[in-house]
């Protein structure tokens, strides 16, 4: 889904480690505890608005946000390739900060070099990601953890599942490295909304 590099470097992008995760076993398919039925919303849900850029402090990510559909597999797009500070919202979705999961995406790298996710695996529970919106609001998410998968064995189920509060996914490739197919997994962190602001 997300495009590689050249396949002459060694060095892999960070990686989260079990304790970023929501267990002991990384990649254990089933809901995160943040979307179960009786987890009480942290603050109210916010109305639809488009997000235009998303920060994140802890990794020095500061990017314009674009809206993202599917392809003809039904597979979220990925991000333009020639843009290395870009990430894709799923507009097919609910707008971050809407009661329900909201999907965001970006390139870890590419040909020309690094690009703005590199370094979403270094990501820890707490971490905050700002998401500045349309109507002048900045929704803040605290990231609850982090995950990587395997691409052939990416839950979807879990990813993707519909919360009960505003909730926040950010994906990107991760794990190892093949010079024929790119990189072998996904890194996903998971967050949801703990308090909005004027922008």
């Amino acid at each position: 889904m997300w495009l590689m590099r050249d396949g002459s470097r060694t060095e892999l992008p960070p990686q989260p480690s079990a304790a970023q995760a929501f267990s002991a076993t990384p990649g254990a398919v089933g809901p995160p505890p943040t979307s179960s039925p009786a987890s009480p919303p942290a603050v109210p849900a916010m109305s639809a608005s488009t997000p235009i850029r998303i920060r994140i402090p802890a990794i020095r990510v500061e990017a314009r946000v674009i809206a993202l559909g599917l392809d003809s597999s039904d597979h979220l797009e990925a991000p333009p390739a020639d843009d290395n500070n870009l990430v894709g919202w799923y507009q097919g979705g609910v707008t971050p900060g809407q009661a329900g999961t909201a999907v965001m995406a970006g390139h870890v790298d590419n040909k020309r070099g690094l690009s703005v996710f590199y370094s979403l695996g270094r990501l820890h529970p707490g971490a905050e990601v700002e998401i500045e919106r349309k109507d002048h609001a900045v929704a803040v998410f605290a990231v609850d953890a982090v995950e990587l998968y395997p691409k052939d064995h990416y839950p979807s189920d879990k990813v993707y599942a519909q919360a009960h509060r505003p909730e926040l996914r950010l994906i990107t490739c991760g794990g190892a490295f093949s010079k024929k197919t790119g990189y072998l997994g996904n890194v996903v962190a998971y967050a949801h909304l703990t308090r909005t602001r004027p922008r």
